[in-house]
């Protein structure tokens, strides 16, 4: 099941995103993505600060899939799209994918949680945010 795109990010390739062989290091695409849905909340008017500051919730990430399929390089720019796979008042799961233009070099599944930011118990994502997420 592929959902559909909800937002678009760019990024470049910067040298410490590479590794030895002079391609993006596999663990940086995780980052890569957690960047594409930070800027996914604030393009919903969701600030992570500010989310903590007024309402004691944060978003945590659970579960991580990611399957590599070509490699990035170094200058090369990417677009990282960010779509809600699954929705529950606690938790999303969230597909990410790294283009190249057309090609496909990363796709991902994370499940961000919940939780109060002070006893990292799981809550309900509050209801004004779930309802511009979904």
């Amino acid at each position: 099941m592929t959902p559909a795109i909800a937002y678009r990010h760019r990024l470049r390739v910067y040298w410490e995103d590479t590794d030895a062989g002079g391609v993006v290091f596999y663990a940086n695409y995780l980052k890569f993505f957690e960047r594409a849905r930070t800027e996914w909340l604030r393009h919903h008017g969701v600030g992570q600060q500010a989310l903590r500051d007024e309402t004691g919730a944060i978003f945590i990430v659970t579960d991580t899939r990611v399957s590599y399929r070509l490699p990035a390089r170094l200058d090369d720019e990417l677009e990282i799209t960010v779509g809600v796979l699954q929705g529950g008042r606690a938790s999303l799961v969230i597909a990410q994918q790294a283009l190249r233009g057309t090609d496909l070099l990363a796709e991902g599944e994370i499940r961000i949680g919940c939780v109060d930011a002070g006893t990292f118990r799981p809550q309900r994502i509050p209801t004004a945010i779930h309802d511009k997420l979904r």
